[in-house]
């Protein structure tokens, strides 16, 4: 079964692919964004100027691992400027009795016999070992719009497929659980 987070591939500036992400989603980055920038970036500057008095830098741990510290940070801050940047806002408009993002749904897969509840989240809150699939994953595309008692057949990227039934759906808000990745 497949589910992993899918995403959209960036390509160059100028051919940007855009992330469909909630309003929700661009506040948690902003707010990561803010900490990095204000607040963690100072200290880790403040690290990397510490442990360069240590001495010798080719044998200099500390430093070393402040340095790498300091730009996995600045990825990160990258990232989710980038993100922010290319964002197109999405919102649920799936129908009361509809699976829709951040809505719960009990699976049956019929091969197997096998009940699962997952629940359809935007590609940069997804994690699969947690139940939550991604709007852009083969499951998660075949589930939005569908109802409960519906069949649905799930093609996955390398050309298999199963079929899973629909036992309920819990609507659900964005409350914001969910890790930004």
């Amino acid at each position: 079964r497949e589910q992993f987070c899918g995403s959209e591939p960036h390509g160059k500036e100028e051919n940007v692919m855009h992330d469909d992400l909630t309003a929700q989603d661009i506040a948690m980055m902003q707010k990561e964004l803010d900490h990095r920038k204000l607040e963690l970036m100072p200290e880790l500057i403040e690290e990397v100027k510490r442990t360069r008095a240590y001495g010798d830098l080719s044998e200099n741990f500390e430093y070393k691992a402040a340095k790498q510290a300091q730009n996995r940070n600045r990825s990160r801050i990258r990232y989710l400027e980038r993100m922010i940047k290319s964002a197109h806002v999405i919102e649920d408009k799936a129908g009361a009795d509809e699976v829709g993002l951040f809505d719960k749904v009990e699976l049956l897969f019929e091969d197997d016999e096998d009940t699962e509840t997952v629940q359809v989240v935007t590609t940069v809150r997804c994690d699969p070992l947690s139940g939550r699939i991604s709007c852009k994953a083969p499951l998660g595309k075949a589930l939005l719009g569908r109802k409960a008692g519906d069949e649905v057949s799930v093609t996955t990227e390398e050309g298999g497929s199963y079929t899973v039934r629909i036992k309920s759906i819990t609507k659900e808000d964005d409350n914001g659980d969910g890790p930004i990745l």
